[in-house]
């Protein structure tokens, strides 16, 4: 086994919770009961010292612990296919297929995105800017049913380039979503911020509260699908992310009531007729524009990707239900 160490800056948000809800309510355990397991076996340091299970953090805190890591976690057996857009010596940009986990987690330790890179590159051809040994070459994350452009960085420096980039709103990201209901706006934003929820750790939810972050999504109608005997009807939107919150546009579509259609994790206001799903098996999110400059040669790069086969079969479902499309639509006609 190798260690893997982490560290954690406490926030106002945090304080006077004790150190094991904190540290899962940020997503760093599986559970409060694993979070508290650490504390007791000396795995987690405040401020360079060992503390119990029950200790109240401050807001200056600042928690490291160790995460145990398999040493084999990256040799797999088969090659995992990489569909690579454009790349040199220090990034590349992929189209990532759906239901391949980016990096990973206490649910999935092997095949992921990472091992991927690794595969092609090997640890020392990977940038590691993040300080996580765990995460090589990985600088943004896709869902793992989440299909599309994603950038992937090969030194540290353009790592930590990008994830300024990122910080700064300097990335252009868009995203094709399908989602439940007729949707009036052509245009709007939403701006709500995101936690963990309490007792469902693979959720987020819209609420102030510990970790809560600001987030922001913007977004275009594209087209409005009628209703029909089982369902409200459909929206297809352009969604634009100006944070990059776990599950963002997820979340922030449960919050206006118009889930992502196939999205089993967040489907609240949807109707219950299984067919409202369009007999899909993972959501309706495509990651199919990105735009930015190259973080060492500062060239301008934009991507476009289509819909892969499922989201376009999907579109050809209801495309006799299409009633209105909007002057936005004809930006992504090629793409649908």
């Amino acid at each position: 086994m190798d260690t893997l160490p982490e560290t954690y800056y406490v926030t106002p948000n945090d304080s006077n919770l004790r150190i094991d809800l904190v540290l899962f309510n940020c997503g760093f355990f599986s559970s409060r009961s694993a979070a508290a397991k650490a504390v007791a076996n000396k795995q987690v340091l405040v401020n360079n010292n060992l503390v119990k299970k029950n200790y109240i953090v401050s807001s200056d805190d600042v928690i490291s612990f160790v995460q145990t890591a398999n040493k084999d976690a990256d040799q797999i057996d088969e090659l995992i296919p990489l569909d690579i857009r454009f790349e040199d010596e220090h990034i590349l940009v992929i189209s990532k297929q759906a239901d391949l986990i980016t990096h990973p987690s206490n649910d999935a330790q092997k095949r992921t995105l990472m091992h991927a890179l690794v595969q092609r590159y090997g640890k020392d051809g990977l940038c590691l800017c993040q300080g996580n040994e765990d995460r090589p070459g990985i600088v943004h994350r896709l869902d793992a049913h989440t299909s599309g452009l994603m950038i992937c960085a090969k030194t540290n420096e353009a790592g930590e380039a990008l994830i300024e980039q990122i910080r700064k709103r300097e990335i252009d990201r868009r995203y094709l979503a399908l989602v439940h209901g007729i949707i009036r706006d052509n245009n709007a934003k939403i701006s709500a911020p995101i936690r963990r929820h309490t007792t469902h750790r693979t959720k987020m939810v819209v609420g102030e509260g510990p970790g809560a972050r600001d987030a922001i999504t913007t977004f275009n109608t594209l087209a409005r699908f009628s209703s029909a005997t089982n369902d409200d009807g459909y929206t297809l939107l352009e969604c634009k992310l100006l944070t990059g919150r776990t599950h963002q546009i997820r979340v922030h579509m449960q919050f206006i009531k118009h889930p992502v259609v196939g999205d089993q994790l967040y489907k609240s206001y949807a109707p219950k007729a299984k067919s409202a799903s369009l007999g899909l098996t993972r959501q309706f999110l495509h990651s199919t524009h990105l735009e930015f400059n190259h973080p060492i040669t500062n060239d301008h790069l934009s991507f476009e990707d289509a819909l892969p086969k499922d989201l376009r079969n999907t579109l050809l479902c209801i495309k006799e239900r299409m009633f209105e499309i909007t002057d936005a639509y004809e930006n992504y006609s090629s793409l649908l």
